[in-house]
């Protein structure tokens, strides 16, 4: 496929996915082609250490060619940027890999198009200290959750603690071992969508050190597929996987548990 061909069916990937839809990394090959490129760059430049396998730069800098100028808006977003960040993270996680807490992409364009035998997509690894922008610093509380779709108690919450637990049913009784959890935003079982909803399925870590709130998958599942976690912004649905530093929330963001939505706004 010529690169100008896969360019502008990324950007329309990215651009005209219809708001709230979980499939566009499937549906966008050109995107999961970048995406497979860029964490198999990575992996070549780790290493091992104490039996892990580690990645020791927190800069990943994805290089694009024959981007048209008119069109390297599309790819200079810092949405673009921050999904990859994401799904790196991710990846490397389910590789078992260390990596920088502070990990991060950056996207570079040119018009020129490649040579013969030339990838249209390189990447370079840099240990670098990353410069906070307003649009990308951290999150601080007052913030809350409100309830968009589905029924739950209460309908609002101010985020004040350390964690926020979020499933259905307010206690949650494991067989055996008694009390598991109280959900401090509980959906009922009176409607489809709410009982859509796990009754351990995510929670919200508040650190007051860094002022960050990022959503935590707590759903056992099976396959990436079934992970039921979404964070939806500017109209793209990023899955949220289990692991254990979650994913970064911003104001704004919506929050689906489910068939559930729940909206992130920092007052």
């Amino acid at each position: 496929m010529p690169v100008s061909n896969i360019i502008e069916k990324l950007g329309r990937a990215i651009f005209e996915a219809p708001f709230g839809t979980q499939k566009i990394a499937q549906d966008a090959p050109e995107l999961a082609e970048i995406r497979i490129a860029v964490l198999d760059a990575v992996k070549a430049k780790s290493h091992r250490a104490s039996g892990r396998n580690v990645f020791p730069y927190n800069l990943v800098r994805i290089n694009l060619l024959g981007v048209p100028d008119e069109q390297a808006s599309v790819f200079h977003g810092e949405f673009l940027s921050k999904y990859l960040a994401e799904e790196l993270r991710a990846g490397l996680s389910r590789s078992n890999y260390r990596f920088p807490d502070d990990l991060f992409v950056e996207i570079t364009t040119t018009p020129k198009l490649p040579e013969p035998n030339q990838e249209w997509l390189t990447v370079d690894t840099l240990i670098t200290e990353k410069v906070a922008t307003p649009s990308v610093t951290a999150i601080h509380p007052p913030a809350r959750l409100t309830v968009e779709a589905g029924t739950a108690i209460p309908a609002e919450l101010q985020i004040q603690g350390p964690r926020i637990n979020i499933g259905r049913t307010v206690e949650v009784y494991r067989e055996g071992s008694g009390l598991a959890r109280r959900n401090d935003v509980a959906f009922g079982e009176q409607e489809e969508i709410s009982r859509s909803v796990s009754r351990e399925h995510a929670h919200i870590l508040f650190s007051q050190e860094t002022g960050e709130c990022r959503l935590v998958n707590d759903r056992i599942y099976r396959g990436e597929a079934n992970c039921g976690t979404y964070i939806i912004r500017n109209g793209f649905a990023m899955a949220v996987h289990r692991n254990a530093r979650g994913t970064l929330l911003m104001s704004g963001d919506q929050i689906q548990l489910g068939q559930a939505l729940l909206r992130f706004q920092v007052d």
